[in-house]
């Protein structure tokens, strides 16, 4: 009996496709720091909060928040996490440009009036917050708007006071921020050539540098207000756990009358 040859079988090709882009869990890991330093820094800054100035607790809850939302970013890497992240970073920003910026530097139209101030950075960023759905840079010019302008305030307060805890805090402050900054850039610019050689915690070092760097701007800000509000009261900047320690969190104790300039 004639026997059919076996069909041929073409060769299956396999083909290997990319995985998908995947966040880096160490990068979660790292905004850890956030909730812990939260907590932390609304129990050792209270007596401060109680005595001068209430509003510092809502900076620390969306201190907070900016690190959920960053978190949520990192596990999703969508659309909306990196909206609600940067949005987040904006009204945390403009928390404490609203309620700490010394009155000297108000635009004239303004003269000392703090809540006429406060309403026009809040519907700015309004529409600022609004608009970004549509044109998500708008929220990234906002930020860095704010930030520059911080920036040259702490120069022009670095410039003018004589306080020697106060020139250290800036001191700190501007070089943690400018090597958290460095490592985000190189991360953002050299990316390739970390993943390369197997290097992915720029960001994660971004996050932790950025945690640690919001305490002492808080504490400068309020050696800086202080000054300019209550020039009766004299803080002293301590630091948790101890301040004979080489590194430490930095916190204010509010003390008899004295001077801080």
């Amino acid at each position: 009996m004639f026997q059919a040859p076996p069909p041929i079988l073409a060769p299956t090709l396999k083909f290997q496709v990319p995985p998908p882009p995947q966040h880096c869990p160490i990068s979660d890991f790292s905004n850890v720091t956030f909730f812990i330093f939260r907590p932390l820094m609304m129990f050792l800054m209270h007596p401060y909060a109680q005595k001068c100035s209430p509003y510092i607790h809502s900076v620390w809850i969306l201190f907070m928040v900016t690190g959920l939302f960053s978190m949520y970013f990192h596990m999703t890497l969508s659309f909306l996490g990196h909206l609600l992240d940067e949005i987040t970073i904006l009204w945390l920003l403009v928390s404490g440009y609203s309620n700490w910026m010394p009155h000297c530097y108000f635009l004239a139209f303004l003269g000392e009036n703090r809540p006429q101030f406060s309403r026009l950075v809040i519907i700015t960023t309004v529409v600022s917050t609004s608009l970004s759905f549509l044109r998500p840079n708008v929220n990234a010019y906002a930020i860095n708007s704010i930030t520059i302008h911080v920036l040259y305030l702490v120069i022009q307060e670095y410039k003018k006071t004589k306080n020697k805890e106060l020139l250290h805090i800036l001191e700190v402050s501007v070089d943690l921020w400018a090597i958290a900054l460095t490592s985000w850039i190189s991360d953002l610019l050299l990316c390739r050539f970390w993943q390369r050689i197997n290097f992915f915690y720029l960001h994660s070092i971004w996050h932790v540098l950025i945690s640690i760097t919001f305490p002492y701007t808080m504490v400068a800000i309020a050696l800086v207000d202080t000054s300019y509000e209550m020039p009766g009261q004299t803080l002293k900047v301590c630091y948790w756990p101890r301040d004979t320690w080489p590194a430490g969190l930095p916190y204010v104790e509010v003390r008899s009358d004295g001077k801080n300039r």
